[in-house]
């Protein structure tokens, strides 16, 4: 089963702006941590120097309306490595700086590490120097492993450090970049991230993670700085295997949203109305009440602002790509998947890569003309 818990209090308009939204989490309660209570629920090892719970079968509270960065004050001692500092990395690191910690960011784009939330290094090594826990936020999976192991950046760290890879990557990537990271005494989290830039800069992201229990229950207080939501999926490379299954079906959504959308308009209905009668009906999505295709139908939707500054057509191609290969190696039909995918690629050949998925419209209302359509 699925361990999920929800952060009570959470802004819920800044919930809303997340990119993929998780419909139903089960929220921890606030109980005393054995031993008739203790006022540091999550104390440092002092040898390892990451947390550890007084009750380590108590799950870390996440109910009530504190901010987790209020509620990780005090654990000022952990040394954090944090690799990629772009619209998303950025963000979350500037977070766990916020709670207290001690966080050492690097990127290869010097304009990044100028911009970056949070003090920077000039190489990996450098950053990652003694670090309990070295972060990666990364577009694919061979860049991880060239930031965590060629670099030197994991020898550079702290002995037994905790690896946390929030990047979206295979599934079989993130298994083999764990053996890797045991090898050499360390330990491995995969957890990808939901929630797009909003959600990076609200620090309302959903976590999916895959690892040991005790590995996650480590991390927790870090997820729960930068998170609203809290999934331990399972075994190393289930967090991935979740966020593929994710993305997979919201752009699914995100096709047949715009698809309508188009229709709606040519039939004379205006999209608010849309919004509003499907969202309350059988046609609701994330999708439709968050990100529809049309400029002024929702504040938040990247489509007010030119499709920039959302979910990359190219990342969203490439998270549609894992989705395929798992799909093909496992014997399952991912049709409308795949389709999706073709005309994501007509959306890069033509130059459009950048914008966010939902531009994807953009082949239907006939503004960019689709490869089958020439």
């Amino acid at each position: 089963m699925v361990e999920a818990e929800r952060r009570g209090g959470a802004d819920e308009r800044a919930a809303a702006g997340d990119l993929q939204q998780d419909d139903e989490v089960v929220g921890a309660h606030p109980d005393s941590f054995g031993g008739g209570g203790c006022a540091n629920p999550h104390s440092l090892c002092s040898e390892t120097r990451l947390f550890r719970s007084c009750n380590p079968d108590h799950p870390w509270s996440v109910a009530g309306s504190t901010s987790a960065r209020h509620r990780t004050e005090g654990h000022t001692d952990v040394k954090i490595c944090w690799i990629g500092l772009g619209n998303m990395g950025s963000p979350m690191a500037g977070h766990l700086r916020e709670a207290g910690h001690d966080v050492t960011g690097f990127d290869l784009s010097p304009e990044a590490r100028a911009a970056a939330s949070v003090p920077t290094a000039d190489s990996p090594v450098a950053a990652a120097r003694d670090a309990a826990i070295v972060v990666t936020m990364l577009p694919r999976g061979e860049h991880v492993r060239a930031a965590l192991l060629e670099s030197g950046a994991l020898a550079a760290a702290a002995p037994g450090a905790l690896v946390v890879d929030c990047s979206t990557i295979a599934t079989g990537e993130a298994r083999e970049l764990a053996a890797a990271v045991t090898a050499t005494g360390g330990r491995f989290l995969d957890a990808p991230v939901s929630g797009g830039t909003a959600g990076a800069r609200n620090g309302t992201l959903t976590f999916m993670v895959g690892g040991a229990a005790a590995d996650f229950e480590a991390a927790r207080p870090l997820l729960v700085a930068m998170g609203a939501r809290l999934f331990h999926a399972g075994a190393v490379g289930a967090g991935q295997s979740a966020k593929m299954i994710n993305n997979m079906m919201l752009a699914m959504n995100m096709q047949s949203t715009c698809e309508a959308a188009v229709l709606a308009q040519r039939l004379g209905i205006d999209a608010g109305t849309v919004i509003e009668i499907a969202g309350v009906s059988t046609g609701d999505s994330w999708a439709l009440r968050n990100y529809y295709p049309v400029g002024g139908a929702v504040d938040v939707a990247p489509a007010g602002r030119g499709f920039t500054g959302g979910f990359a057509v190219t990342l969203m191609r490439k998270d549609l790509g894992l989705a395929i290969d798992a799909a093909g190696a496992h014997g399952v039909d991912v049709t409308a998947t795949a389709e999706v995918a073709r005309r994501l690629d007509d959306l890069v050949a033509e130059g459009f890569g950048a914008l966010d998925f939902s531009a994807l419209i953009r082949l239907i209302d006939g503004s960019i003309p689709a490869a089958g359509v020439r």
